[in-house]
């Protein structure tokens, strides 16, 4: 499992970015994969990194 903290949080859209350094590139991550709360700029969270066709995306998100 890889760690980071939330780098970008859009609450409209329910989507945002981790940066980690597991990973070159930010991690996308999506609401819809995570549930509960809105997670907040700089919570600190654990994933695994998947493979898109636009990037790294994060799967199994908790928060810490």
């Amino acid at each position: 499992m890889a760690t980071g903290k939330v780098d970008f949080f859009n609450d409209t859209g329910g989507y945002g970015f981790i940066s980690t350094d597991d990973s070159d590139d930010d991690v996308f991550f999506h609401m819809e994969d995570v549930g509960g709360p809105d997670l907040e700029e700089g919570q600190e969270v654990e994933f695994e990194i998947q493979d898109s066709p636009k990037g790294p995306r994060a799967a199994n998100l908790t928060r810490l």
